[in-house]
């Protein structure tokens, strides 16, 4: 599900290896459709895990490259979308345990939440200080929380995909679901109760 915001830094879309459009197939150019497709969720997602677009443009990028070398073992895989966005929390983990990277970032200021296509012009500021909140509330919660949050609202993912990315229980996952959808309603209605 696209959240409202801005759009994080453009990149041009990923290309193939050289050489390799020439061997392509109809499920090379399915990969590559629905990579676009899920491009700027997988991107905001990433973006919310490394703190910084620049890291998360160049983990999305490389979660294609590997996408594109296993293209052969596609026939297998039941769902694309999730195994493109499992591929993607594998690269940002691999981004984040690399020497080069381990100095974790605050998010940018700016917005970082993936735009809906049909969004009206203007936005009230009601709805940006909402959007304010909730990136903070984001940011505030555990690693684990944050990946489940992310990959079942912007991944559009079941619970069950996400454990399997996750290597964990179906009931471990809807816990922490349910413990960062509290955080955020905390946050985001202070005054509210605890309604599920």
């Amino acid at each position: 599900m696209a959240k409202p915001g801005a759009t994080p830094t453009e990149r041009p879309p990923p290309t193939p290896e050289p050489g390799a459009l020439d061997r392509r197939c109809p499920a090379d150019d399915a990969l590559v459709a629905l990579f676009n497709q899920v491009r700027d969720e997988l991107v905001s997602t990433l973006l919310y895990l490394l703190g910084n677009p620049d890291d998360a443009q160049d983990a999305a990028q490389e979660a294609f490259l590997k996408c594109w070398r296993a293209r052969a073992t596609i026939g297998e895989v039941q769902n694309l979308r999730a195994w493109i966005f499992r591929v993607g929390l594998n690269a940002a983990k691999d981004f984040q345990r690399s020497a080069w990277h381990r100095k974790a970032r605050p998010l940018p200021e700016d917005d970082v939440m993936v735009p809906c296509r049909d969004d009206a012009a203007g936005r009230a500021v009601e709805d940006q200080e909402v959007l304010d909140r909730l990136r903070v509330a984001i940011g505030g919660l555990r690693q684990e929380e944050k990946e489940v949050f992310l990959l079942r609202q912007n991944g559009e993912l079941t619970y069950e995909q996400i454990a399997e990315i996750r290597s964990a229980p179906v009931g471990t996952v809807k816990t922490q679901m349910r413990t960062a959808l509290i955080k955020l309603r905390k946050v985001l209605n202070p005054g509210g109760g605890d309604e599920s």
